[in-house]
């Protein structure tokens, strides 16, 4: 699991559309922290802070203690409203962490001993049909990646979430199918359609090598 990250905050004092917009010309992004039984919270964070947590890539699946007047609270970010053009952060809803919390997120799944891999060196192609995993946990519990072994994945084999060794006490969230991670698809032709098309232009070698020597009698 990443570390907690920390953010400072401050209270909002004022909300609605006129408010926030002078908030983001102050450099600073207007948020809410709900849940946990407890009234919703709006505050505001620096904008700097923000737009640097969402390039890391796991903005979603972070846990942050905000830090607001001293008061401090450990949340996930549940939605980010970007500008529609120029797309920067509008808003943020941050959900409180309560004890017992279970959480929906998506986790980035890594794949490998590539190298070693017989499907990938017999030419096949890895096609991966989800780069991200739905999964639920504890916040506290929340994988940084999911890691998918290769060495032993051969051409026209399946990965579907069954076969993915999950960290204890994460699950995945879809549970009412077996769904496929990846497949070894076959990009070129088999060993077998390769010693078959060899055979047919040997054959098709000595066919014309026949018809020539009938010719030249």
């Amino acid at each position: 699991m990443s570390d907690v990250v920390e953010l400072k905050a401050s209270v909002r004092e004022r909300v609605g559309k006129g408010a926030a917009r002078a908030e983001r010309r102050e450099g600073l992004v207007p948020a809410v922290i709900y849940g946990d039984n407890k009234a919703p919270e709006a505050i505001t964070l620096p904008y700097k802070e923000i737009h640097k947590q969402l390039h890391t890539g796991q903005f979603l699946s972070t846990v942050f203690e905000i830090d607001v007047n001293g008061k401090k609270s450990q949340v996930l970010a549940r939605d980010c409203q970007l500008h529609p053009v120029k797309d920067f952060p509008m808003h943020v809803d941050f959900l409180r962490i309560g004890k017992g919390t279970k959480v929906s997120v998506s986790v980035s799944v890594n794949f490998l001993n590539e190298d070693i891999c017989p499907g990938l060196k017999k030419g096949g192609a890895l096609n991966v049909v989800r780069h991200e995993l739905e999964l639920t946990c504890a916040p506290n519990a929340i994988p940084d990646v999911i890691e998918i072994d290769l060495s032993e994945v051969d051409i026209g084999s399946s990965i579907h979430i069954s076969d993915v060794t999950l960290p204890e006490g994460v699950t995945s969230t879809i549970t009412d199918r077996d769904f496929t991670v990846a497949t070894m698809a076959n990009s070129g032709p088999t060993e077998a359609e390769e010693d078959a098309a060899a055979a047919e232009a040997e054959e098709a070698a000595s066919e014309d090598a026949a018809n020539e020597e009938n010719a030249s009698e």
